[in-house]
């Protein structure tokens, strides 16, 4: 696929499944079938326990720290490293030289910080003041290093990269913007490994959604399987992004033609709570054929209570694509026949 402005995404989803499976901790999550009560049942991606870490991100962060010492190792050493040799001794020791450097809102600084403990590297965590102490908390469980910038988000996102600059360290972000776009479309190719999952088992099953909703920050998971669906997938669902009313970067965007930023208040969707949206998502989605759709977060909060009810245990931002299903019923595109598809990002 070429985008806009030169940029391109298509992502090697075949080397992505091929390394998780070498993984000791990678299984394909469940796709779980819920009587929604709402007239039709409802199919649920349950992200919730990936790999141990409760969240879909720990498909993207430690895959993209896995890929980018591979290739560091290639250029400094002249030697192709392929997975069985990442954690040999004198490629540890190469790790241990390496500091990964991010941003993070949510579950993507679990993702980095895992990833490099796992190869011996280092991390460093840029959380912003309104991030829980308890998250910081798992992100020392994990070895990172955690430092606190800005009010919010975004503004943990440019100290980042004065951070990685200032140690000659590498930026790892899921967001992406002009001059940086290579890291996240890795990032972003270890989500596709969901999307290769779910084909797997619509073409086994032939139950094909007739709707997907996804939930999205910066926009790399929607982006990831949006991509995945329009180029994959042999039956084409309705594609729905779900957004924050006061965060709805990637529909604003759309609507200006090119990438804004967006003002609002604080939401309780803190893992979407994006002003900014990732520059290579944004492009992707422009070409998928998607719609946009905006929750409050009562909305949000209502469809993990209703989550729970039937025994699944999510965020507000977790639940969010479930949200913007339920906001859609009534709306000419859902009716009895329906199967839409959710997605369930991370455990409570």
């Amino acid at each position: 696929m070429r985008l806009n402005e030169g940029i391109t995404f298509k992502p090697n989803f075949k080397r992505a499944l091929s390394y998780m499976r070498y993984t000791e901790t990678y299984s394909a999550t469940p796709l779980e079938i819920v009587n929604s009560g709402l007239g039709f049942t409802v199919m649920i991606k349950n992200e919730s326990d990936r790999m141990g870490l409760g969240s879909f991100k720990a498909l993207g962060g430690p895959y993209a720290v896995a890929q980018l010492i591979m290739h560091k190792w290639q250029i400094e050493k002249g030697e192709k490293l392929e997975p069985y040799r990442l954690h040999d001794s004198d490629v540890m020791a190469f790790n241990a030289e390496q500091t990964f450097i991010t941003a993070s809102a949510g579950n993507h600084g679990i993702g980095v910080a895992a990833g490099a403990q796992a190869l011996s590297a280092k991390a460093v965590i840029i959380l912003s003041k309104t991030v829980p102490k308890a998250f910081e908390n798992r992100l020392t469980d994990f070895g990172a290093t955690v430092l606190r910038a800005g009010d919010n988000y975004d503004d943990s996102v440019a100290a980042a990269i004065v951070e990685a600059e200032s140690r000659d360290a590498i930026l790892l972000s899921d967001g992406s913007w002009p001059g940086y776009t290579e890291p996240p479309k890795l990032v972003m190719e270890g989500y596709t490994v969901m999307a290769e999952e779910l084909r797997t088992g619509f073409e086994a099953s032939n139950q094909w959604p007739t709707h997907v909703f996804l939930q999205a920050g910066v926009g790399g998971l929607a982006a990831a399987i949006s991509w995945m669906i329009r180029h994959n997938w042999s039956k084409q669902p309705e594609i729905i992004i779900v957004e924050p009313s006061s965060a709805a970067c990637l529909r604003e965007s759309h609507r200006a033609g090119n990438i804004v930023s967006v003002t609002g208040p604080i939401s309780d969707m803190g893992r979407l709570d994006c002003k900014v949206a990732s520059l290579v998502a944004w492009h992707v989605l422009e070409a998928c054929d998607v719609t946009y759709m905006t929750i409050t977060d009562r909305e949000s909060i209502d469809a993990a209570t209703a989550l729970a009810n039937f025994g699944f245990q999510t965020t507000s931002s977790g639940a969010a694509s479930y949200a913007g299903l339920v906001k859609q019923i009534g709306r000419t595109s859902l009716d009895k026949t329906c199967r839409p598809l959710i997605f369930l990002t991370e455990r409570k």
